[in-house]
């Protein structure tokens, strides 16, 4: 039933930008906490940003000033826009929404099934 689904990912160059998006269905979008994880091979799943349901936001210190994340109430999406690009945000990017939210991945309910983000030097 709930339905998260990322899009916007692929291969930049350092220095480049990328903008994520996440569709989300099936509950009341609304009311719950979003948020933006990646994993790279070899790593935990980390936090990268999240958005309560007032709008509030929270990012990862490796992130923070290159990265922002929103969202749209009236179209049940999340967006993660990703400046200034670097090597090491290679990965899988993951949305997820949570009732409470946070930054950490037991916070949240429902994931997507991630997007692959590239980055060259």
């Amino acid at each position: 039933q709930v339905q998260l689904v990322e899009s916007g990912g692929g291969s930049v160059q350092a220095g480049g930008s990328l903008r994520l998006s996440c569709a989300v269905s099936g509950l009341t979008f609304a009311m719950y906490a979003l948020g933006w994880f990646r994993q790279a091979p070899g790593n935990e799943r980390e936090f990268v940003a999240s958005v309560s349901a007032d709008a509030h936001t929270s990012y990862a210190a490796s992130v923070k000033g290159r990265f922002t994340i929103s969202r749209d109430n009236n179209e049940n999406t999340v967006y993660l826009q990703m400046n200034n690009l670097k090597p090491e945000d290679t990965g899988v990017y993951y949305c997820a929404a949570g009732w409470v939210g946070g930054t950490m991945r037991h916070q949240f309910d429902y994931w997507g099934q991630g997007t692959q983000v590239t980055v060259s030097s």
